[in-house]
């Protein structure tokens, strides 16, 4: 960081910023399949979110990894907070006012 002896405004270059930072792993998801019974872990583009109007309009979804079958289970304050906090694409089915 500079300070501009003329202003007192302290710069800040993009690299500096950035300094000392290390990579971020994948957040990852831990799931089941009710059709095959199978367990594994998602990356979060692998899950998509639907927030509705009521509890019951809200839900996950994914696609089996092992047996290709589409999944869909309800969502919770707490899964609806993990899910989007990892980065979960989200849509939002009703309308805020």
């Amino acid at each position: 960081m500079s300070e501009s002896a003329m202003s007192g405004v302290r710069v800040m270059t993009v690299a500096s910023a950035f300094a000392g930072m290390r990579g971020v792993a994948p957040v990852v998801f831990r799931a089941g399949c009710p059709d095959c019974r199978g367990r594994f872990e998602l990356a979060a583009s692998a899950l998509r979110l639907a927030i509705g109007a009521t509890s019951r309009t809200t839900f996950y979804s994914f696609t089996c990894p092992e047996c290709g079958a589409a999944v869909r289970k309800p969502a919770g304050e707490r899964i609806v907070e993990l899910l989007t906090g990892g980065g979960v694409r989200t849509l939002r089915l009703h309308q805020t006012v």
